[in-house]
């Protein structure tokens, strides 16, 4: 199916069944994660921040404390 005729198929949906849709595809996406491929630089990336948090060496921040900060700053 072209992507254009399911964009055509999806704005038939109602507001209901496009979230419903929505949550099936991440649904999807969060079941083939793993296919995803990573560059190698950010492979490379995630161990030396992995290695820093090992070893104590990195400062950690409260999800929610950086949300807020994130939303503040947006103001």
């Amino acid at each position: 199916m072209h992507p254009e005729t399911i964009a055509h198929e999806i704005d038939k949906l109602s507001i209901s069944q496009k979230l419903l849709l929505t949550q099936d595809m991440w649904d999807s996406i969060a079941r083939e994660g793993h296919k995803v491929p990573m560059p190698q630089w950010q492979k490379e990336q995630l161990e030396k921040r992995y290695e820093l948090y090992k070893e104590g060496d990195m400062e950690l921040h409260d999800w929610q404390q950086v949300h807020e900060e994130l939303r503040a700053q947006g103001k």
